[in-house]
């Protein structure tokens, strides 16, 4: 690289920034997820829900994913809603434990992932569910 003259004569000094790219910086992914049951006035406390998601973990991948810290940061017993945080390094345990679910309490189920993203903030809205006038 040259270093450009000032005009009295001194060597100008290299430029004082350094270029970073971060991959996956974020400790975190953030999970919106939505459980689909065969019969639907059934109802599941976050701590029910909290429990069967550490048995999924547990049934796919034994203690190692039961052991896996999850967090249900906010549910809703009327649509079955909920937001889970866990560690980026646990994000294709805890997705694929879901998905291959197929039983709650001897009755048919499903995940359904409806939002995935390292920033909670991303998961505030849904541009699929927006309605511009």
């Amino acid at each position: 690289m040259e270093s450009k003259m000032k005009p009295d004569g001194e060597k100008a000094e290299p430029p004082g920034y350094q270029r970073v790219v971060l991959k996956n910086a974020s400790p975190h992914h953030y999970l919106k997820v939505r459980l689909l049951l065969e019969v639907e006035s059934t109802r599941v406390s976050a701590v029910e829900l909290k429990r069967f998601i550490v048995s999924c973990l547990r049934g796919l991948h034994g203690e190692v994913g039961a052991a896996l810290e999850v967090d249900v940061l906010k549910y809703d017993e009327e649509t079955l809603s909920a937001l889970l945080r866990v560690h980026s390094r646990g994000l294709v345990k805890l997705w694929s434990s879901l998905t291959l679910q197929g039983s709650y309490q001897n009755q048919a189920c499903a995940f359904r992932v409806l939002q995935v993203s390292p920033f909670l903030l991303a998961l505030t809205g849904n541009s699929r569910d927006l309605h511009l006038d």
